[in-house]
């Protein structure tokens, strides 16, 4: 039977203060002598804290991340202060080939003050698109933004990406958002996904919404010469092209941080975020796969080197563990 503080406390006061011997005060109580014994030790260190249950916990945890281990974990996180706990956790199982989960790596950087709430709004796309894609190059989505350079006025950048793998396929930054704008693009994006070579009935489906250059005549017939079919969203539901809606979101968190007098400079600062986009930000929809893993289809294969790595990291922590505890 499990007693509070208050309720110790009470017995420990009633066999202190019987007339009987303290064997026969406990046996009429019910309370084991070294139980009683236990709780007045405590209620002398600690008062009644000190008779306060508390969860029992191991000495010592087999699975616990050693020190050094942990140090090289807070270094990473001060190396690349733009990652989350979860692309911390990713980063260091591929690259040190020891598995961290994302969880104890939170827990970690959080007691060291390491982790701060964004200072953007996350915005996520639909859980689900009513056909999903099954395969790369099978749909593309396509969007313009618009980015300010100090005295030249707006441009707009054209993205074609795919949406199966959310790789960036192609973009190109325009002082327009006209038609010609859109099928630049997508050639650059058929030459960089070597589609052009191909048999146009293998050409993928173009998603976008529904702006002026995408019902334009001139994209109309560029596509049907090109053998793609075209899908426009529903007006005044943009979550439809949620995956590149997404992709704008997390370009302009960090192309904004900066204001650019230029337009080389501001195509250097979208071509570095692009290249970090595609091939080492790790994404949580693709299970924490980067774009450019899915897309060029190393996906398998980095999951199972995972897994290994994980079975080898834990196995060699119980037998760390079991070696210390003989």
């Amino acid at each position: 039977m499990r007693y509070a503080a208050s309720e110790k406390l009470e017995i420990v006061r009633t066999v202190e203060t019987s007339h009987l011997p303290v064997r026969r005060t406990l046996d009429k109580i019910g309370v084991p002598k070294t139980t009683f014994y236990a709780w007045l030790d405590r209620y002398a260190t600690g008062g009644l804290d000190g008779l306060e249950d508390h969860r029992p916990r191991p000495k010592r945890v087999w699975n616990r991340i050693p020190d050094d281990v942990r140090e090289r974990i807070v270094q990473l996180a001060l190396d690349e202060p733009d990652r989350s706990p979860r692309e911390i956790a990713v980063a260091f199982t591929d690259r040190e080939r020891s598995f961290v989960s994302e969880a104890s790596v939170y827990r970690l950087l959080k007691a060291r003050g390491l982790v701060t709430s964004p200072a953007f709004i996350v915005m996520k796309a639909a859980d689900t698109f009513a056909n999903p894609t099954t395969a790369v190059n099978q749909l593309w989505q396509t969007d313009f933004t618009y980015l300010k350079v100090i005295g030249w006025g707006w441009f707009y950048l054209s993205t074609v990406l795919d949406d199966f793998s959310r790789y960036i396929v192609a973009w190109k930054l325009c002082t327009t958002m006209a038609a010609s704008d859109v099928t630049a693009t997508l050639d650059l994006a058929l030459q960089a996904s070597g589609l052009d070579q191909t048999e146009t009935d293998r050409r993928p489906r173009l998603l976008s919404d529904n702006g002026p250059s995408y019902v334009a005549n001139d994209l109309s017939e560029w596509l049907v010469s090109q053998g793609m079919r075209h899908t426009r969203g529903k007006p005044y539901h943009p979550m439809t092209q949620g995956k590149i809606e997404r992709w704008h979101l997390s370009l302009k968190s960090r192309i904004l941080l900066e204001n650019y007098f230029l337009p080389g400079d501001l195509e250097r600062a979208i071509t570095d975020f692009v290249e970090h986009y595609n091939h080492r930000r790790y994404h949580e929809s693709l299970d924490n796969l980067t774009p450019a893993d899915v897309y060029f289809g190393r996906g398998d294969r980095i999951r199972k080197r995972r897994e290994e790595i994980k079975r080898r990291t834990i196995e060699q922590r119980r037998r760390q563990h079991f070696n210390v505890a003989v």
